[in-house]
């Protein structure tokens, strides 16, 4: 087994586990309709967290390239702090749905922003970094671009609690990383 194959195997178990609390949410959603009180932007944002989550993975395969005496520790540290974070936010994004009491999306979502968006904030951090850092791993411009649009984005989410701000960002964002995943990641590198 090359190295690349061995630590992501690590890297996609913390992602899968991303993505099953994400269809959890879903699923309990679906389960509990009777009783959710609907806010249009949960929705957006776990559709956008599965998308970022499968997209994380498909553009972890460019590290396939990366020689083995090249992995260092803090190299593959960064890779997965990155990806525990999109699993903390794919808990975060829906509530349990547990019990028989109502369950209010909007409030779930405004008692949870400023850590959503704060753990935005870091993931986009830790991107940035192991991209400025890793001579294997080079950024562009419009990666940085994008990057930092997001991280402009989130830092609103975290300080700014109207709801119209919230609405406008979430759509801005899902087009915005849409436009991203087809100008960067739409081929395997």
């Amino acid at each position: 087994m090359d190295p690349f194959s061995y630590l992501s195997v690590l890297i996609s178990i913390i992602l899968g586990l991303a993505i099953t609390q994400i269809l959890k949410g879903v699923r309990g959603m679906v389960l509990a309709r009777a009783r959710v009180v609907p806010y249009w932007p949960s929705f957006v944002f776990a559709a956008l967290l599965l998308v970022i989550s499968v997209q994380s993975w498909w553009s972890i395969f460019s590290m396939r390239h990366i020689p083995a005496a090249a992995w260092t520790f803090s190299m593959f540290a960064l890779v997965l702090v990155q990806m525990i974070v999109w699993y903390l936010l794919a808990g975060l994004v829906l509530p349990d749905f547990f019990g028989e009491h109502p369950v209010d999306l909007r409030a779930h979502y405004f008692a949870h922003r400023k850590l959503f968006f704060s753990l935005f904030i870091v993931s986009l951090a830790v991107s940035l970094l192991r991209g400025l850092t890793n001579d294997h791993y080079p950024m562009g411009s419009a990666d940085i671009a994008f990057q930092l649009f997001f991280l402009v984005a989130s830092a609103g989410g975290v300080f700014i609690a109207r709801d119209g701000y919230h609405k406008l960002m979430c759509v801005t964002s899902a087009v915005v990383f849409a436009i991203y995943v087809a100008m960067l990641h739409a081929r395997l590198h």
